[in-house]
């Protein structure tokens, strides 16, 4: 079962690669080059969650503190080098943060076949929200926070992320009910934390939290989703009862 869930997720890789073609082949080589880094850094670490997941996921509670332990210091490091500016809304986003953390350590508690379950409907929203809407997107939704999310990429992630969790509904044998809020949430939260790390960015005024990840922003800026999805699911089961 397994095997076949990861032959899914190289077909969807594959697609995606063909769609950054697309997105590329008219950009500037300098651009074009940066996005092929990032694609290719994705799919790294993709795998590198996907087996410490499958293979054993204690390991993957590792990497979640390792995640949370970076995030946090560099929502510090942005501080830092704004002199300690907006010391309120620095707690507050640290308080917030530490309450997502918690809850995403939690769902590395889970089971494994859910928190596979999970990961995967998040990083095909994440993969494909960013290739839809670089295509068809057109209207943006929060041009001042997030200048790339738009309408399109946020319909056409979300309806190919929802598609995909009933190829996966082996790994989440519940109702097709639960498994809908549950994707649902996935893509909603994963949405709201990808903004929120966005809004904190420029509340600094910085583009990146830092350059740990070629082709990618910072930790927070690959995991910010992670973490808040993970949470919500947490949530799903350990006070909806799923």
């Amino acid at each position: 079962m397994i095997h076949i869930i990861y032959y899914i997720i190289l077909i969807y890789f594959l697609l995606g690669g063909v769609g950054f073609y697309f997105i590329n082949r008219k950009r500037e080589l300098k651009i074009a080059r940066k996005s092929n880094i990032k694609f290719v850094t994705y799919f790294f670490i993709i795998n590198i969650l996907f087996f410490s997941i499958v293979v054993n996921p204690v390991a993957f509670r590792y990497l979640s503190v390792l995640i949370i332990g970076v995030g946090m210091f560099e929502l510090f490091r942005l501080f830092h080098q704004s002199d300690y500016k907006h010391k309120r809304f620095y707690f507050f986003s640290l308080l917030i943060y530490g309450v997502l953390s918690a809850g995403f350590l939690l769902f590395g508690t889970l089971q494994k076949e859910l928190i596979l379950f999970s990961f995967i409907v998040l990083s095909i929203f994440d993969s494909f929200s960013q290739i839809t809407g670089q295509l068809w997107g057109r209207k943006k939704l929060f041009p001042t926070i997030s200048p790339n999310k738009t309408l399109g990429g946020f319909i056409g992630g979300g309806l190919i992320a929802i598609g995909s969790a009933f190829l996966l509904k082996n790994l989440f044998p519940e109702s097709e009910l639960k498994s809908l809020i549950l994707t649902i949430g996935v893509v909603l939260f994963a949405f709201a934390g990808d903004l929120a790390a966005s809004f904190y960015k420029r509340k600094f005024n910085v583009k990146d939290y830092s350059k740990l990840i070629p082709g990618h922003g910072g930790f927070l800026d690959r995991f910010d989703s992670l973490i808040v999805a993970g949470a919500w699911v947490a949530f799903c089961v350990y006070v909806l009862k799923f």
